[in-house]
């Protein structure tokens, strides 16, 4: 295995020639950098800058992971909420990560990656104008699950990496997540030999970051009463768990083809987000009734 590594001075030189590499699309990521390589695989993170964004800054971040089941999916998901984000101050990141469509991996490589990923922003954050402190992981589905996974899981780290930087995030922002990976939650089957230790639900204890769900009533994945259960799980250990249940809406409501829905979540992760201090000022997007 090959990580990716490099003296700091070429570091910070491979960054200030992708952060001066804007493209005239809106939607496309400010720049692309490398955070691991695995094999002949390489990893990336699209990166989404503030407008006078300097590498000298000391902004808060937040890291998206996509879903797809374990099997697919693209970091394009999550460039609407991060390109917004970046509006509102934020450095926000869509990440690469490997799955089984591609890469022929199982979702503890899902995993790994995650947690390599938020390590390799921590450990960059000076170079990335990062705050180092303020690192939120977000995703949808299976993404959702990488992400609270990353936060709540012990163990799934991968070889050869700095352990003393820590891959937990701050906060969380979880879109219909993947929370149970128990004998009746998601994706059982692909990991019964070790899901106590990779559900979410099960691993809950009182260092869990402040969290924001979003789910809609009509999720075919995941229940409502399991949104719930966690809830109260986080609760329970004296930990801030907001729900934000969407009626009659199903699995993947909130991505940016059903605006209205986008729309309503980014609004509400806003403001989760500068109730911690990550944001400022009121949301600048509004709902489309409005």
């Amino acid at each position: 295995m090959k990580m990716s590594s490099a003296p700091r001075l070429l570091t910070l030189l491979l960054l200030s020639i992708l952060f001066c590499a804007t493209g005239n699309d809106d939607n496309a990521p400010d720049s692309i950098v490398s955070y691991k390589t695995i094999g002949e695989t390489e990893l990336k993170l699209h990166i989404f800058t503030p407008e006078g964004y300097e590498t000298s800054d000391n902004r808060p971040a937040i890291v998206f992971f996509f879903g797809g089941g374990w099997k697919g999916g693209s970091p394009s998901q999550f460039y609407p909420q991060s390109r917004y984000l970046a509006s509102r101050g934020m450095v926000a990141i869509s990440a690469e990560y490997r799955v089984e469509s591609r890469h022929n991996t199982t979702p503890r490589e899902c995993v790994l990656d995650g947690n390599s990923a938020i390590r390799w922003i921590r450990q960059h954050a000076g170079e990335l104008g990062i705050d180092p402190e303020r690192i939120a992981a977000g995703g949808g589905s299976a993404g959702g699950h990488v992400a609270a996974a990353t936060a709540i899981t012990d163990g799934f780290e991968e070889e050869g990496e700095d352990l003393s930087i820590p891959s937990r995030p701050d906060a969380l922002v979880l879109f219909n997540p993947v929370f149970d990976n128990g004998p009746e939650g998601y994706g059982h089957s692909r990991v019964k030999s070790y899901w106590k230790e990779f559900s979410p639900m099960h691993n809950i204890d009182d260092t869990a970051p402040p969290t924001i769900v979003f789910l809609g009533t009509e999720d075919s994945l995941v229940p409502v009463s399991t949104a719930r259960k966690y809830k109260r799980l986080m609760e329970e250990k004296g930990r801030r768990c907001d729900l934000h249940l969407y009626e009659g809406q199903p699995h993947g409501f909130f991505n940016y083809s059903s605006r209205e829905y986008y729309n309503k979540t980014v609004i509400e992760m806003d403001r989760f987000l500068s109730s911690l201090g990550y944001l400022d000022g009121e949301p600048t997007l509004q709902n489309e009734q409005d």
